[in-house]
C-alpha cells in the first residue's frame, strides 16, 4: 500500500493564514525524468523534463463540467498528497484532484473526481506545448477534408494510417490525428498517449494554432445512433450531444502519458500503458490461451487443387482446421460471411455453414474456432450471444467495424471484454482504438487492430510505401500494446515489383520481413494471413512459422530508428529469437547480444542475394553456438531493401 506524506504549508502571521504552495514536482525513481504541476496564476498547468532538458514546457489542462470548470480559477490546494518516495503525488482542488507519476520511462497526469451524484463533462483541454520547429510523426485520420470541414466529421474512423513526418508547425490543423504520435524535442523521443480508457472518450490530438501548440479533441456522445455502414454492421452516429462524457460519482479519468527516451529504441521498450492500467479483474486466467490462427479472408478463401466448391462453406472451413491441426496451429477464424448477409443477427446462419459441426471437427483435431461479428450484430445482444456460441464450443469473437472512440463505443469495448470473459471466449478487436490499457484489466482481450496492415496490400498500388510504415510501427502504434497486424504472405515482392491482387494478395518486402514480424510485433493472437495452398507448397517454412511463440517471458529493443530499421530480441524457456526488419535502404547488421543460458544451435533465416530481385527467396542456416560466436562473419547478416532476418537460438 502507498504512504503518503500530507504537506499542509500553514504559516500564521498576525493571526492570518499564509498561502499555500503553489507548485508540486515529483521525479522518476532513477532521477530523470520530472513532472510538475504548477497553479500559481490561478490556472493549472503542468511540464516535464528529462535530466534537466525540457521536454513538454509548461501546458494548460482543465477539464470543463456542468459543475464548473476544473484546472481554472484555482486559488489554492487545500492539501498536497506526495507518495513517500517522490514520484507520485495527487492535488486536491475540493471537488476533484489531479494526480502526477513520474517513471523511467516517462510521466503522466490524469483528474480524479470527488463528485457525488451525476454530473457532465463537457469538455477536457490536455496541451502538449513544444516548438513549431520540432518534428513529430503524426497519424491523421483517413479522411482528408477541405478547408471549412469541421472535425465533426472525422470521429468516425478505423484509426488506420501510415505516419507523416512533419514539422509541428506544418500540423495539418483541419485533420484529426489519432495517438500515439512521437515528437523529437531537445534531443529527446517523446511518445505521447493515454492509458486506462474506461467509461470516456478517447483522446485525439489537434494544433489550432498552427504552432508548436498541440492540444486534444474528444468526440461528444452519441445521441442518436443508426443501423447503416459496411453491411449494416456499423452504429453511424446522426446527432451528438454538446458533451463528450455522461458521469456518476466519484471516478477516475484516463492517464496523460508522454513516454521520453533519448533513442528511438527506447520507445519500442516503453510499458507505461501496461503499467497505468487498472488492475486484472478475472479471478482466473487459465482458460486464456494465445496462439496463431489459420485465416481465410486475407486470401480470398484461396484453397487450389482440390475436389470440392471453394468458398464459406463447411467443406473449405473443414480444410482449414486439417491444415491448422497438421502444424499445430491453435484456432480458425470464421471471417465475414458465415451470418446471413445484411441481416446483423448472428443467429442466422447462412445454410452453406453448419457452426456446430465444424466446432467439433475443430475440437477432435485440437484447434479452436474464432467467430467474425460486426459491432452492431453483437451489440444487440453481447450476452445471450456469448452464452449460445461459449456453449457449441466457439473460443472467442473477432469483433469488426467500431470505428468509433466516444464514451458509448468505449462502453461497448469494454461490455464485450467482460460479458466474453464470463463465458470464457477471447476476443480480438479490429476497426478499433488504440490499446489503453484494458488487455491488462481483461486478458482475454487478447489483440488489437488500429494498424494500417497487411490488409491493405490487397488494394493499395506500389505507389504506396509500406515498408517504412512496417518499420515505424513498432516506435509508435506497437508502444501501445498487442497488434493485429495480419502478417505472414507467402507471395513476397519489393515495392518496385509489388501490385495489388484482391484474391491472390501479395506483400511489400521479403520473405524475411514477414517473417521477422512475428518477432518484432506484439501480437499474442497472431494470423498466417495466407492460403493453406501456399504454406503447404514449403512445409519446412510453415513448421516454422507455426512454432514461433506469441508470448514472451522478455521482449527487448537492441536498436532501430524510426522509419528505418529494428532489431527485437525475444525470449521463451526454450529458446532466444532475434529478429530484424529492414526499411527501404539495404543494410548490414552485426549481432552482438548477450545470450547467457541458450546454449544451442543457432538457425538464421535470413535474405538472400537475390531477394531484392525475388522476394520469396530465403536462406537457411545452421551452426553449432561455437561456430556462431566465434566468427563475425557469421554474426553480420544483411538485409535488402524491405528485409528482415530471424535467428534462433535454442536452450540447449
Amino acid at each position: 500500500m502507498r504512504r503518503f506524506i500530507v504537506i499542509f504549508a500553514l504559516l500564521f502571521a498576525v493571526g492570518t493564514l499564509a498561502a499555500q504552495p503553489s507548485r508540486v514536482e515529483v521525479a522518476s525513481p532513477d532521477g530523470a525524468n520530472t513532472i510538475a504541476l504548477d497553479w500559481s496564476d490561478g490556472r493549472v498547468c503542468w511540464s516535464a523534463s528529462r535530466g534537466g532538458v525540457e521536454a513538454v514546457a509548461l501546458s494548460r489542462l482543465a477539464m470543463t463540467t456542468d459543475r464548473g470548470t476544473w484546472g481554472e480559477s484555482v486559488a489554492c490546494a487545500e492539501s498536497v498528497k506526495i507518495e513517500h518516495d517522490g514520484s507520485v503525488a495527487e492535488v486536491s482542488f475540493g471537488e476533484y484532484g489531479i494526480e502526477i507519476r513520474a517513471y523511467n520511462e516517462g510521466v503522466a497526469y490524469r483528474f480524479i473526481s470527488h463528485c457525488t451524484g451525476d454530473y457532465k463533462i463537457i469538455d477536457e483541454l490536455a496541451e502538449f506545448s513544444f516548438e513549431g520547429e520540432d518534428m513529430a510523426y503524426i497519424p491523421y485520420v483517413n479522411f482528408r477534408p477541405d478547408a471549412t470541414s469541421d472535425y465533426a466529421t472525422q470521429y468516425e474512423t478505423s484509426f488506420e494510417n501510415i505516419y507523416t513526418y512533419t514539422a509541428i508547425k506544418d500540423v495539418d490543423w483541419r485533420r484529426l490525428i489519432f495517438a500515439p504520435i512521437v515528437v523529437e524535442r531537445n534531443g529527446l523521443k517523446l511518445w505521447i498517449s493515454e492509458a486506462n480508457l474506461e467509461g470516456y472518450p478517447g483522446m485525439f490530438i489537434s494544433n489550432r494554432d498552427g504552432n508548436g501548440l498541440l492540444d486534444t479533441e474528444f468526440a461528444p456522445r452519441p445521441k442518436d445512433v443508426e443501423q447503416g455502414g459496411h453491411n449494416m454492421l456499423q452504429g453511424m452516429v446522426k446527432s451528438r450531444h454538446e458533451y463528450i462524457a455522461e458521469c456518476h460519482g466519484a471516478r477516475i479519468f484516463p492517464w496523460r502519458i508522454v513516454a521520453i527516451g533519448e533513442e528511438d529504441k527506447d520507445l519500442v521498450s516503453n510499458n507505461l500503458v501496461w503499467e497505468l492500467a487498472d488492475e486484472c479483474r478475472l479471478e482466473d486466467t487459465s482458460w486464456i490461451k494465445p496462439g496463431k490462427v489459420a485465416w481465410e479472408w486475407w486470401n480470398d478463401w484461396g484453397l487450389e487443387g482440390v475436389d470440392f466448391e471453394v468458398g464459406i462453406n463447411t467443406a473449405t472451413y473443414k480444410y482449414y482446421i486439417d491444415f491448422a491441426s497438421r502444424y499445430g496451429i491453435e484456432y480458425v477464424i470464421l471471417d465475414e460471411g458465415w451470418a446471413v448477409n445484411l441481416a446483423a443477427d448472428l443467429m442466422q446462419v447462412i445454410p452453406e455453414i453448419d457452426i456446430e459441426e465444424l466446432v467439433d471437427y475443430a475440437a477432435e483435431r485440437n484447434v479452436g474456432i474464432i467467430l467474425w461479428a460486426g459491432y452492431w450484430a453483437l451489440n444487440r445482444d453481447i450476452e445471450g450471444l456469448c452464452k449460445h456460441y461459449a456453449e457449441m464450443g466457439v473460443k472467442g469473437w473477432k469483433v469488426d467495424f467500431l470505428d468509433r472512440d466516444d464514451q458509448e463505443m468505449v462502453e461497448f469495448v469494454y461490455d464485450v471484454a467482460r460479458i466474453a470473459a464470463k463465458y470464457q471466449m477471447l476476443v480480438d478487436y479490429h476497426g478499433v482504438y488504440k490499446p489503453t490499457g484494458l488487455n491488462k484489466t481483461y486478458p482475454n482481450a487478447i489483440n488489437f487492430e488500429g494498424v494500417h496492415g497487411l490488409e491493405t496490400m490487397k488494394w493499395l498500388g506500389a505507389e504506396h510505401d509500406q515498408i517504412t510504415y512496417d518499420v515505424s510501427l513498432p516506435f509508435i502504434r506497437g508502444a501501445a500494446g498487442p497488434m493485429d497486424y495480419t502478417q505472414g504472405a507467402m507471395r513476397n515482392a519489393s515495392r518496385d515489383k509489388y501490385y495489388p491482387d484482391y484474391s491472390r494478395p501479395m506483400s511489400q518486402g521479403t520473405r524475411c520481413h514477414q517473417l521477422a514480424m512475428y518477432i518484432v510485433y506484439d501480437a499474442p493472437l497472431t494470423m498466417l494471413c495466407d492460403s493453406p495452398t501456399n504454406y503447404e507448397k514449403e512445409p519446412e517454412f510453415t513448421a516454422l512459422l507455426a512454432s514461433i511463440p506469441t508470448v514472451w517471458s522478455d521482449k527487448r529493443c537492441l536498436e532501430g530508428s524510426i522509419g528505418e530499421y529494428v532489431v527485437m530480441a525475444s525470449r521463451t524457456d526454450d529458446a532466444l529469437y532475434i529478429a530484424g526488419l529492414n526499411g527501404l535502404t539495404a543494410r548490414d547488421i552485426e549481432v552482438d547480444y548477450c545470450t547467457e543460458g541458450y546454449a544451442g544451435d543457432v538457425e538464421i533465416y535470413c535474405d538472400a542475394a537475390t531477394s531484392e530481385v525475388r522476394g520469396s527467396d530465403y536462406t537457411y542456416t545452421k551452426l553449432s553456438n561455437e561456430e556462431f560466436y566465434a566468427s563475425l562473419e557469421c554474426r553480420t547478416l544483411h538485409m535488402a531493401s524491405g528485409g528482415g532476418f530471424l535467428i534462433k537460438i535454442s536452450k540447449n
